[in-house]
C-alpha cells in the first residue's frame, strides 16, 4: 500500500545537474512514487543566481537561502550538487542535524571529509549516498559497498575522467597533439574552459580517495593519493606504446599489497596492452576494473559524466534513500574497520618504460644496464638507436619498486653520456 504524505525533498543547486534532476523528478514523478512506496516532492531548490533562466524549473521553488531550506525540519532527504567543499560541507551537516538524509554528487568533499560527514550521519541516524560523485551513472559504489561486501577486493583499476580519456584517445587514433585534442575537448563540451582539475588528475584523484576507502574498508583521503597528470604526454609516448602492443591511459590504480597489510591508491598516466579491457575504452566513456577473490575479474562500463548520466545516479541514491525512510531504516554506512595504511608511492611496484636520448657511442649501453643493476631494478629489453652521434635507448623494466626506479633515474642523470631522460611511463595491466 502506498503511503500518501509525500517525502519532501531539498535540491542544493540547479545547474546542469540539478536541472536534469528537477526535470526527472517533475516528468517522472508517478514512477518514482510508485518505486519508492510513497510520493516524492520537490518542495525547495537553492541556487546563487535565481535570475539565471532555468527550463523546466518551478520559479516557485526557487530561494537563496540554502540554510534555511535545510532547516525547514520538515526535509526527509537533501540532494546535494552544488560541488566543492564549503558551503556544501555545512549545508550536508546542517540537513543531518535537522534530520535529513542526503544524497551528494560531491566527489571532493567526500574525498576530503569522508569520515567525518559519514560520523555525523551515524550520529543523527540518517543516510548519505554518492552513487553519482564517482563515475556518473556507471553502477560502482553501491556494487562495492553492497554486491562484494562477502567479498575481499584485492584492485580497483580505472579510466575515471571522461575529459582526459577524451583526450588521450584523439592523440592516439588521430595522431593530434595534446594541445590540439584539448581544444577539441573544449569545442565539444568535454572539458571545462579551466580544464586543471581533469587534465592534472585532481578529479580522478578524488575519485580514487572513495574507491579504495570503498574497497578495502579503511580510511582514504585525496592527500593519500599519488597523483600525476597528464598534460607532458606526447605523440612519441603513443608510438612507443604501440611498438610494445599498448596503448596511454590516464589510470586509478587503488591496490591492497600482497601481504594485506597497507593499500596503495595512485593516478597517472600509464601504459596498458591493448589486450586488456580498458585499452577498448574510447572517447569520453569511463571503465572501471575491479578484481575480488571470490568473484573474480568484474568490469563496470559507461558515461562517466554529464547532466543525464549523473542525474541518473542521483535519483537512484533518492529512491534507495527514500525507501529507507519509509522503512525507517539507514542504509550501509562507513566500513573503515580494517584501518589499513595507506603506503607511499615509493613502495609501489610495476614495470617501467624508460626512454633516454644517449650518445651514440660503444659502452653506453654496458654503463646504462650497471646501473640499473646497482639500484635492483631488472632491464626486461632494451632498444637502442642511433644516428649521427646521437641516440635513443629505450628500457623496459621488469617490475620494480617506485623508489628504487627514481634513484636509478637520478643515478643515470648522472653520467656523461645521458644526455637526458626524454620520458618515464608506468606499464600497468598485466
Amino acid at each position: 500500500m502506498m503511503r500518501s504524505r509525500p517525502l519532501k525533498v531539498a535540491l542544493l543547486g540547479c545547474g546542469v545537474v540539478g536541472s536534469e534532476v528537477t526535470r526527472i523528478m517533475t516528468t517522472h514523478a508517478e514512477d518514482l512514487a510508485q518505486r519508492v512506496g510513497a510520493p516524492v516532492e520537490l518542495v525547495g531548490i537553492a541556487v546563487r543566481r535565481p535570475d539565471r533562466v532555468r527550463e523546466g524549473v518551478p520559479a516557485e521553488l526557487i530561494t537563496t537561502d540554502a540554510t534555511a531550506l535545510v532547516k525547514r525540519g520538515d526535509i526527509d532527504v537533501a540532494v546535494e550538487v552544488i560541488g566543492g567543499i564549503e558551503p556544501a560541507r555545512t549545508l550536508i551537516t546542517t540537513a543531518f542535524e535537522h534530520g535529513a538524509s542526503v544524497v551528494s554528487a560531491n566527489k571532493a568533499l567526500l574525498a576530503q571529509d569522508g569520515a567525518a560527514l559519514h560520523a555525523a550521519a551515524e550520529q543523527h541516524g540518517v543516510d548519505l549516498y554518492y552513487e553519482a560523485a564517482v563515475a556518473g551513472a556507471i553502477p560502482l559504489v553501491r556494487p562495492l559497498r553492497e554486491s562484494l561486501a562477502g567479498d575481499k577486493v584485492n584492485r580497483v583499476l580505472g579510466i575515471v575522467n571522461g575529459t582526459t580519456n577524451f583526450i588521450l584517445d584523439r592523440m592516439d587514433s588521430s595522431g593530434a597533439g595534446y594541445s590540439e585534442a584539448l581544444d577539441e575537448a573544449t569545442a565539444l563540451g568535454y572539458a571545462e574552459a579551466d580544464p586543471t582539475a581533469d587534465v592534472e588528475g585532481f578529479d580522478a584523484a578524488a575519485k580514487a580517495a572513495i574507491l579504495a576507502g570503498i574497497a578495502f574498508h579503511t580510511r582514504v583521503r585525496l592527500d593519500d593519493v599519488y597523483r600525476e597528470g597528464m598534460t607532458e604526454v606526447t605523440a612519441s609516448d603513443f608510438a612507443s606504446a604501440k611498438e610494445m602492443g599498448c596503448t596511454i591511459k590516464l589510470l586509478a590504480i587503488c591496490e591492497r599489497a600482497a601481504d594485506g597489510q597497507s593499500v596503495t591508491a595512485r593516478v597517472h598516466p600509464a601504459m596498458i596492452p591493448l589486450s586488456h579491457p580498458l585499452a577498448s575504452v574510447r572517447e569520453a566513456y569511463n571503465a572501471v576494473f575491479v578484481e575480488a577473490e571470490a568473484a573474480g575479474q568484474l568490469m563496470f562500463y559507461g558515461p562517466g559524466a554529464g547532466g543525464s548520466p549523473t542525474a541518473s545516479a542521483v535519483l537512484g541514491d533518492l529512491v534507495a534513500v527514500c525507501r529507507n525512510k519509509l522503512a525507517e531504516s539507514t542504509g550501509p554506512g562507513e566500513s573503515a574497520y580494517t584501518r589499513l595504511p595507506v603506503s607511499p608511492m615509493g613502495d609501489v611496484v610495476t614495470r617501467y618504460h624508460i626512454s633516454l636520448d644517449v650518445a651514440d657511442k660503444p659502452g653506453v649501453l654496458a654503463q646504462v644496464a650497471t646501473v640499473f643493476a646497482e639500484h635492483g631494478v631488472s632491464i626486461d629489453t632494451v632498444r637502442q638507436q642511433g644516428k649521427d652521434g646521437e641516440a635513443s635507448l629505450v628500457v623496459v623494466t621488469h617490475r620494480a619498486a617506485d623508489a628504487a626506479l627514481s634513484a636509478t633515474v637520478e643515478a643515470l642523470r648522472k653520467l656523461e653520456t645521458v644526455r637526458g631522460v626524454a620520458s618515464i611511463m608506468r606499464v600497468e595491466g598485466e
